[in-house]
């Protein structure tokens, strides 16, 4: 079965399937999102509009047995950042799209009429149905009630109430094996999608295989690939201690964002440590490794329970737990627990929205610690749409911009994440130069900066940082067309049979004879496509800096700034 291009028109709501065109067909994942997004949106139109386009797309290994490669790529022009985006999330439905034989899902147009839909996707095209049951319902109640409408295991990619009213930190949610959310997280892509009103959709491949063009060749470069990701000592850590083994290491690094970024350290760093996360999930009978799609060898997601030995959330992250931890200053897991799995049912980035609650709290809107009072505005204010719920819903940006606040950790409109880009300079120039607003995921200079992986670049001065986040980023966006997790990146850096396995997983499964230069290619040709996009939409270098306060206040405990001028940021495209 060859793959082909599904297209939905919501405008008069009808279907196609398309021969997939030449220029697209050594694409997949992000390379082919934001392919498509560069020849078929207008950088200027508004992200919520007409003109706009949903892009849906697998990597090029997604299907396959090949370890890891389990990630969805979603494109448009962002809300949020105005930028073009890409977010990538595990689940199911990538692996599950790859067998249907859809190279791309692409959801152009508006409806006409104030009606909600769903689409369903086979190997035989896209069907369009009107929703009503769902709407204004969380995500959480969508899977357990299209679980109970058929017996199909179907992937489902679901938006909450935040993307049906549009909010600019709205998610897309992905089913998991067990049943549980994983995010299309970053940059209002739910919104999009909501703008589309299309409340959910389905994934069913029927009996559909991925063609392998050498299966021999395959089996053997994936044998090596898995035993490299298992093998290599951080892949251990975050099988034992999830991403949150992080929150100890970074605090320790001066670099641990606390308060709306006014230190590098928690003091309550212990109590939201993956540490001690792994000892509660151990004590209440949860699960310390987890799946988030078949086939993954490093397992760094969870089944966190509360006291009682219920299951609270999964896929606890170190990101969401920073943000509304050592950010907020909260340091009571369970609180944080609480308002991960009601920001999982609302269908909104935990990155965003808990980073806006503490520039609202700077503002004075809630007081810095209070865990449950995170929790009452996720449930009174944004998952119903009230002044203030739309306010932080929108993002940090719209906080700030609302209340008149000057420290907002945000780059084009994006909430920075959880490493301080003055005492870890390197993500700093990740945040700056970034085609999509401050990322920590499109050039993860973490691995190289604080854990010694890929030799080591001092943190703390600005020697090599900017070759270290462009060689990163390049390597990234490869990663990201591949359909394969970033955390793959550790092992690539440091075994020098990884990427060679990887190479040759791509190059049996399509009987083509790629070289390391060819990938390297590849991410250059992304982030310049990317970036041509955000220029056509009128962003220029000056976009491409931190906020006024990471140059002028020095962070405790090392007392630096972000030391590098606009020239120094600008050479990083000199590519």
């Amino acid at each position: 079965m060859a793959d082909k291009i599904f297209r939905v028109n919501m405008t008069n709501l009808t279907t196609s399937v398309e021969a997939v065109p030449a220029a697209w067909a050594g694409h997949g994942g992000r390379g082919l999102t934001s392919t498509i997004v560069a020849a078929e949106v207008e950088p200027t139109c508004h992200p919520l509009g007409s003109k706009n386009k949903l892009v849906i797309a697998p990597g090029l290994l997604s299907g396959t047995m090949a370890a890891n490669s389990g990630r969805l790529s979603i494109g448009a022009k962002s809300p949020l950042t105005g930028t073009i985006k890409e977010a990538n999330a595990g689940g199911t439905a990538a692996q599950l799209l790859a067998r249907a034989g859809c190279k791309a899902l692409i959801i152009e147009g508006l409806p006409k009429e104030d009606k909600w839909y769903s689409l369903a996707l086979t190997p035989e095209g896209v069907t369009i149905k009107e929703e009503t049951e769902l709407v204004g319902k969380g995500n959480f109640t969508v899977i357990e009630t299209l679980a109970k409408r058929s017996d199909a295991k179907l992937g489902v990619l679901t938006i909450g109430q935040a993307g049906e009213m549009r909010m600019g930190s709205a998610n897309i949610s992905i089913k998991d094996p067990d049943g549980g959310l994983r995010s299309n997280g970053r940059g209002g892509l739910g919104a999009v999608m909501g703008s589309k009103k299309i409340k959910f959709i389905t994934i069913d491949p029927k009996d559909g295989k991925v063609a392998i063009a050498n299966p021999e060749k395959f089996k053997e470069a994936n044998k090596v690939f898995a035993k490299a990701l298992a093998d290599h000592p951080v892949s251990q850590a975050l099988g034992q201690y999830g991403t949150n083994v992080l929150v100890n290491i970074i605090n320790e690094s001066g670099g641990l964002p606390t308060k709306n970024f006014t230190s590098g350290q928690f003091a309550g760093h212990e109590s939201i440590s993956g540490e001690t996360m792994h000892d509660t999930i151990k004590e209440r009978g949860g699960k310390v490794k987890h799946n988030c799609h078949a086939g993954c060898v490093i397992q760094c997601s969870q089944v966190y329970n509360d006291a009682n030995g219920k299951k609270l959330t999964s896929g606890f992250e170190y990101e969401s737990i920073w943000a509304m931890g050592a950010d907020c200053c909260v340091d009571n897991l369970d609180h944080i627990a609480m308002a991960d799995k009601l920001m999982d049912d609302i269908g909104i980035d935990t990155i965003e929205t808990s980073v806006a609650m503490g520039v609202a709290m700077e503002a004075g809107v809630l007081p810095f610690g209070d865990g449950l009072g995170v929790c009452r505005i996720l449930q009174d204010e944004i998952a119903k749409g009230t002044g203030l719920g739309r306010i932080i819903g929108n993002g940090a940006g719209s906080v700030g911009r609302a209340y008149g606040i000057t420290r907002v950790p945000v780059v084009k409109n994006q909430a920075i994440p959880a490493y301080d880009p003055r005492a870890i300079k390197g993500i700093g120039i990740t945040y700056a130069t970034s085609t999509q607003g401050a990322d920590h995921t499109m050039g993860y200079t973490i691995a190289t900066n604080i854990l010694g992986v890929g030799g080591k670049v001092d943190p703390l001065t600005k020697v090599g940082q900017v070759e270290l986040s462009r060689n990163l980023q390049i390597a990234t966006a490869a990663i990201d067309s591949t359909g394969m997790c970033l955390f793959i990146a550790f092992a690539a850096l440091d075994n020098a049979e990884c990427l060679p396995a990887l190479i040759d997983l791509i190059n049996a499964r399509f009987d083509l004879s790629l070289t390391g230069d060819d990938v390297v290619n590849l991410g250059k040709y992304i982030l310049k496509t990317e970036r041509t996009f955000n220029t056509a939409a009128g962003f220029t270098a000056t976009d491409d800096r931190l906020p006024e306060f990471f140059y002028s206040e020095p962070l405790p405990p090392h007392n630096v700034t972000f030391d590098f001028t606009g020239e120094e940021i600008d050479t990083f495209w000199d590519f």
